[in-house]
């Protein structure tokens, strides 16, 4: 062949790309030099331990000699056993060691990093995220990549050097009765093989199927308490049911299509069968005078230790499958875009300006965008006054209110908080706070959740908060008052929960603020309480009302009317009906909703 046609073949290949590393190379690249040391510690200790067996061997072959016995041999014989029983306890410590101090540093590493990302998604993404998603990779999915480090890949290099160590020795004392013992093991792989035929792909399936039964069972638990209230539960678990069913189904069929071929092939490599047939074999050789008999006693010690490893190997090989499906979910979080991280200042003016903001919700791993919930919309919020979002359902108004938050940002267009776009503000929380529907409390003390937005606030400062939201007499009915721990000792109701988040948006002071829907799944007495306690919030301060009641906003200094993701109208209470359009239609049909009601809950209104 000319160098003509080789030169365009060798830069061809001089310009492939590089294969870009696997998810669980990436995570474990900080630590494969102690990985590979742990591993190779391992498989010297797995080699020095077959040591003494064969010492043993060498042992009888001495004593069973004819003539005097060498006792200086044998006496060495003892020594090199001994020591080298030593030498493999010493250098299996040492793997352990080593593995599970580099696999403590990548747990720390991945759990900072994944903590530090997921402080940094948009607030949105979690909504369509179950939170057992979530905890199955910081928790699960990390303990399997553990699980490889620690314990899985030294275990692997003893199940390499076992068999190899023994063969080779086994081959030395005599190749026919070796040749028995190898064709024993590959009748037993063979059969291994074909039951883990597709493996791969089923514990892809298997993580997927577990993963929603973690998150049908987590978003049960969440909603429970609706759940009882409207006696809903027969549909309400029936998510989790059916994933359950699923699973069961899925594993039973895996389970009967692999069972027969994977006992037959743990028989074949069993240590007992490797002994019985080996020994069988060598009686039959050392009678056709083919072999000694002190070699029986080398493949009746040594003969196991070819088969034995194997008999791990397929719950490795599933472990470390399942490490590579986990590792890959933790790099997925790990590459979850993040907002952008601004560096202005906090503004000084607190006017809100939404100019030709456009957005869609896009489905995580489907290609293009779905329709857009909002399109072009224009709004200007003025300092000190309240504006309100209605809208039938659907019209983009949490949409909207969520931007603002930076739940979300903006796909086209721009929303400034005082001249400055939101997205370039260092820490947007300080300037726009948010009361949402949704009230999550953590597991701490009433005092520090109403301080979350301002962690160095005083007791006074916080108790102050708490008065003007409505919830300091409630709070100091608690065992320990404000040191009583949500969940613990302080178990509040929905409309508690909500004046408590009122509190700590208080205390946080924002010159805007928006609330979405914030007394839609409340009693009649909390909702005029947190109505009282919004009244006090939205003092002084730029306001955005997500609301559905009509009713609930007459009083606005502005109502913005959304349909199809666009604000089609607004004004005022008086000057919107006066107009006759969109909003007139709402309040007319929340009207006639609202006589329906009051008509049926007249005394007699059934007879």
């Amino acid at each position: 062949m000319n160098r003509t046609q080789t030169a365009p073949a060798a830069e061809a290949r001089q310009k492939a790309p590089e294969q870009s590393p696997s998810p669980l190379q990436t995570l474990l690249r900080p630590i494969k030099g102690r990985v590979r040391t742990a591993v190779v510690l391992q498989g010297l200790a797995s080699a020095l331990g077959l040591v003494p067996l064969i010492c043993l061997v060498e042992l009888a072959r001495v004593l069973l000699a004819d003539g005097v016995v060498d006792t200086s041999c044998v006496w060495l014989l003892v020594g090199i056993a001994v020591g080298a029983s030593v030498a493999a306890l010493a250098a299996g410590t040492a793997s352990t060691l080593v593995g599970h101090l580099a696999d403590n540093d990548m747990q720390l590493s991945v759990r900072r990093a994944l903590a530090h990302r997921m402080s940094r998604v948009p607030l949105g993404w979690f909504t369509g995220r179950g939170s057992g998603r979530v905890k199955k990779a910081v928790h699960d999915d990390i303990e399997d990549v553990h699980s490889l480090v620690a314990h899985t890949l030294p275990d692997l290099a003893s199940v390499v050097t076992v068999p190899l160590v023994a063969l080779v020795y086994l081959f030395t004392v005599d190749w026919r009765l070796a040749l028995v013992s190898v064709l024993l093991v590959a009748a037993g792989i063979f059969l291994f093989s074909r039951a883990m035929a597709g493996g791969m792909a089923k514990m892809a399936q298997y993580a997927e199927a577990m993963n929603r039964i973690n998150s049908s069972a987590v978003e049960f638990v969440d909603g429970i308490q609706v759940v009882k209230h409207f006696g809903g539960h027969r549909r309400a678990h029936a998510r989790f049911t059916r994933a359950a069913d699923d699973f069961a189904d899925f594993f039973l069929n895996w389970s009967r299509s692999t069972t027969p071929v994977t006992v037959g092939s743990f028989l074949l490599l069993s240590a007992p069968m490797a002994t019985v047939v080996t020994v069988l074999a060598g009686m039959g050789f050392a009678l056709a005078g083919w072999t000694e008999p002190v070699s029986i006693v080398a493949f009746a010690l040594l003969a196991p230790a070819l088969c034995a490893p194997m008999n791990v190997i397929g719950s490795r090989v599933q472990q470390t499958q399942a490490a590579g499906a986990a590792a890959g979910r933790v790099t997925a979080l790990l590459d979850t875009p993040t907002l952008h991280q601004g560096e202005e200042p906090p503004p000084l003016e607190p006017r809100v300006v939404f100019d030709g903001v456009s957005f869609s919700y896009t489905d995580e791993g489907t290609a293009g965008e779905s329709p857009r919930a909002l399109a072009e919309v224009d709004l200007v919020l003025e300092p000190g006054t309240v504006t309100a979002l209605v809208g039938p359902s659907g019209a983009g108004k949490s949409t909207l209110a969520a931007l603002l938050a930076r739940f979300h940002d903006a796909d086209a267009g721009a929303i400034t908080v005082g001249g400055v776009d939101i997205r370039e503000i260092a820490d947007p929380y300080r300037s726009v706070g948010f009361v949402l529907q949704d009230v999550r409390l953590l597991g701490e003390t009433v005092a520090d959740n109403i301080a979350l937005g301002r962690p160095g606030a005083t007791r006074e400062e916080i108790e102050t908060a708490a008065r003007a939201a409505q919830i300091a007499d409630r709070i100091e009915t608690l065992p320990r008052g404000y040191d009583s721990v949500i969940g613990e000792d302080a178990d509040l109701s929905g409309g508690e929960a909500q004046r408590v988040s009122i509190a700590r948006a208080l205390l946080a002071d924002t010159p805007v603020l928006v609330l979405d829907e914030a007394t839609a799944a409340v009693d009649p007495v909390s909702e005029a309480a947190i109505q009282d306690a919004l009244s006090e919030l939205a003092r002084g301060r730029t306001v955005l009302v997500v609301a559905h009641r009509l009713t609930t906003v007459t009083g606005a200094d502005r109502i913005a009317v959304m349909d199809e993701g666009r604000v089609v109208e607004t004004g005022t209470h008086a000057e919107l009906l006066a107009r006759g359009g969109r909003y007139a239609e709402l309040w007319r049909a929340q009207a006639h909703q609202r006589a329906q009601a009051h008509h049926r809950d007249e005394p007699g209104a059934d007879q």
